[in-house]
């Protein structure tokens, strides 16, 4: 068991939290967003799952924040959970995959987005995605 002894003397629990992460298909590519707060770089759609929202929840939430679209089709993906993929801290993500309806626009935290060629992405790609579109695209998950 991880975790410390808070003040009142009772084990305070340092859980990795839950997040989400949605690769969002579109015009024969996927949506990614510019971060507008660090770590700097593009980055899937995504964030922290709310107390008492589920992931899919989430998921359909922060698109739609992050990006203006609504997502067609969500099918969970896979879960990642190395503890460094995020600098910030501990996070196991699940992944979804979905396509993406109405108009791209960047909100909420994305200072940009835009659809990217899977095989063409910014150089400056934030946490572990640019491995989960690498294993998207590497055909390691199938929709049947």
């Amino acid at each position: 068991m991880s975790g410390r002894l808070g003040e009142s003397g009772k084990q305070v629990h340092r859980n990795p939290v839950p997040t989400v992460d949605i690769i969002i298909e579109r015009q024969g590519g996927i949506v990614l967003i510019e971060r507008r707060n660090p770590p700097p770089g593009w980055a899937l759609p995504g964030g922290f799952i709310d107390r008492g929202e589920s992931a899919e929840d989430a998921a359909v939430r922060e698109a739609r924040e992050e990006t203006g679209l609504t997502l067609v089709d969500l099918h969970q993906f896979h879960v990642y959970s190395d503890p460094a993929r995020d600098p910030r801290l501990h996070t196991i993500t699940t992944v979804f995959v979905a396509r993406g309806s109405g108009n791209l626009s960047a909100g909420d935290d994305a200072a940009g987005a835009r659809v990217f060629d899977p095989a063409g992405l910014p150089g400056d790609v934030a946490f572990d995605h640019r491995e989960i579109i690498t294993d998207y695209i590497s055909g390691r998950w199938d929709r049947t």
